[in-house]
């Protein structure tokens, strides 16, 4: 596994975003496929239908093939591991925000107030409620308290395997190494 902060733009042409829900991980997505010049796959937007119905499992797993299958580059966000089989297997890279759980929990407190205040619109008419978040089973914050440490073991874990050998992996431990690798020179153009 490799911390480089200074990838090339081949090293990233096909990227797996993926951290704790509250990372930012789209925000970091979107911005690299930006920078990149190539579309972003966000995992929720295939996701959630109309009134948080969930995609079956199937039709989730077509969608996101026929996404990546779409171009030759894309960047892609999301924990699913429905899909990870998919996306993993044509990636180049793996960018890991692996961010303390203090800070993902502040940043998906200041989202879901934020989201909730504005009624944003998320993903199909899908916008986040407080109530939702703070007294449902379905809590973000649950969620991401139950899946912090379970993330990273996994996730350190499938790094490890010979079927993930082909990717590069940017483990990005603070929002500082993030805006550094987004800033990198050698994005711009092959090395």
């Amino acid at each position: 596994m490799t911390s480089s902060e200074n990838p090339t733009r081949s090293d990233l042409i096909r990227a797996a975003v993926v951290g704790t829900s509250g990372a930012g991980k789209t925000t970091f997505a979107r911005a690299l496929a930006e920078r990149m010049g190539v579309p972003h796959i966000e995992f929720d937007a295939y996701r959630h239908g109309p009134n948080w119905s969930q995609t079956p499992d199937g039709v989730f797993r077509q969608r996101i093939s026929d996404a990546a299958d779409a171009g030759g580059g894309w960047v892609a966000d999301g924990n699913y591991s429905v899909v990870r089989d998919i996306i993993w297997r044509r990636a180049t890279a793996v960018v890991w925000l692996d961010y303390p759980f203090p800070l993902v929990f502040w940043r998906l407190f200041r989202r879901t107030i934020g989201r909730s205040v504005k009624r944003a619109e998320l993903w199909n008419g899908n916008r986040e409620t407080l109530w939702r978040h703070f007294l449902t089973k379905d809590s973000l914050f649950l969620w991401a308290l139950r899946t912090h440490r379970r993330r990273k073991r996994d996730y350190l874990a499938a790094f490890g395997t010979p079927e993930h050998s082909h990717l590069a992996v940017f483990r990005l431990r603070t929002p500082a190494q993030a805006r550094r690798l987004l800033e990198s020179p050698r994005l711009a153009g092959d090395d």
